[in-house]
């Protein structure tokens, strides 16, 4: 048995070629031990009826046994790898006393599975367990992918950034996490959350009360980012004086925004004019953030969406940071990664549907 130099946090490793069960090639194959030094972590560790060691079992195609603090990876070379990458960072998770659900254990295998990171220094913070966080008054919330790492950075250092990418990749959620950790530590006056009010289906007309009762349910998805950083008595104290600001796209005309934090979400809904709006609203001292799916565009057939226009014309400008999620970086419920990957593939294919039988899209020649 070889031993291998034990890493800090208390996990002793051994890689063990003799351990492995009949048909192992030593070549390809291998097991590796992992012995933990404090019991009271192990069951969040493990999870429920070890859950999470069945997670990573499925997810890295590897075999995971447990005896008290000791456990036990087989499996291929890559894949014994990344399993003792996804388990070293959860248990220095535990230890610095931050929860670890099955959530955590989805993000700490795309931290580990992601592609490569090029040489030039621009590696986004990892391992999983090392990358700070973005602070709010209700806890630290840190990336859940390596894209959501890059784009973290880039809140962080460029003035005016575009997230684009799947819904469920937390582009809007990330957003609205940095503008609230900037206005508690005064480095803004206030944030501003904007919509372009795009019905999907339905008229604003038909919805019952006054403006401000027709809007709301269209910027609801903003509300619930707030609470979910702030106290609830806090958030509408800030929205009563004015710190925070909820609006429809249509109410930033002819404002300068100085000083501020302006976030656009569902930009795929805006028109070129009503991009160019927005993006030139920028005033002294502000920070915009550009989020949306090119792939769900609720305008009129016909009508070209100002995102699409505005990343094909901004790419490359000095001070402008574009940050493009895939469907690997979608961090709800893993039922959603499979249903954006679905319909990616029928695009793909040209396959389209009426509502009752599916159609193949046809294309000019």
């Amino acid at each position: 048995m070889t031993q291998i130099a034990a890493p800090a946090g208390g996990i002793t490793l051994r890689s063990d070629p003799s351990a492995l069960r009949p048909g192992f090639r030593p070549d390809t194959q291998r097991t590796v031990t992992l012995d933990f030094d404090d019991n009271a972590l192990l069951p969040m560790l493990y999870g429920e009826h070890d859950r999470h060691l069945a997670r990573i079992e499925q997810r890295l195609g590897v075999r995971i046994a447990s005896r008290g603090g000791r456990v036990m990876i087989s499996g291929g070379t890559d894949g014994t790898g990344l399993a003792e990458s996804v388990m070293r960072a959860l248990w220095q998770r535990l230890q610095k006393g931050e929860p670890t659900g099955m959530a955590d254990v989805d993000a700490a295998l795309r931290m580990a599975d992601g592609p490569p990171q090029p040489e030039n220094g621009s590696d986004p913070r990892l391992p999983l367990a090392d990358m700070p966080a973005i602070r709010t008054r209700k806890g630290a919330i840190a990336p859940r992918s390596r894209t959501q790492a890059a784009y973290m950075d880039m809140l962080q250092r460029q003035e005016m950034v575009f997230g684009v990418g799947p819904a469920g990749t937390g582009k809007t959620y990330l957003a609205v996490a940095q503008g609230v950790a900037l206005l508690m530590a005064n480095r803004v006056d206030r944030i501003i959350l904007s919509r372009p009010a795009v019905e999907a289906g339905e008229r604003l007309g038909f919805l019952p009360g006054d403006m401000k009762e027709k809007v709301d349910p269209y910027l609801r998805p903003l509300y619930d980012a707030l609470h979910d950083m702030m106290p609830a008595d806090q958030v509408a104290r800030r929205i009563t004086s004015g710190e925070i600001e909820i609006a429809p796209l249509a109410f930033m005309r002819g404002r300068t925004l100085a000083h501020a934090y302006a976030i656009l979400d569902e930009a795929q809904n805006t028109t070129p004019a009503q991009m160019k709006m927005f993006l030139t609203r920028m005033g002294e001292g502000s920070r915009m953030v550009v989020t949306g799916d090119p792939t769900q565009v609720d305008l009129p057939p016909g009508q070209k969406s100002g995102l699409v226009e505005a990343l094909s014309i901004l790419d490359g400008v000095d001070g402008i940071g574009i940050t493009r999620f895939a469907e690997a970086d979608v961090v709800r419920h893993p039922l959603v990664g499979r249903i954006v990957s679905a319909y990616g593939r029928a695009e793909a294919a040209g396959t389209v549907t009426d509502g009752r039988s599916p159609v193949r899209s046809r294309t000019r020649e």
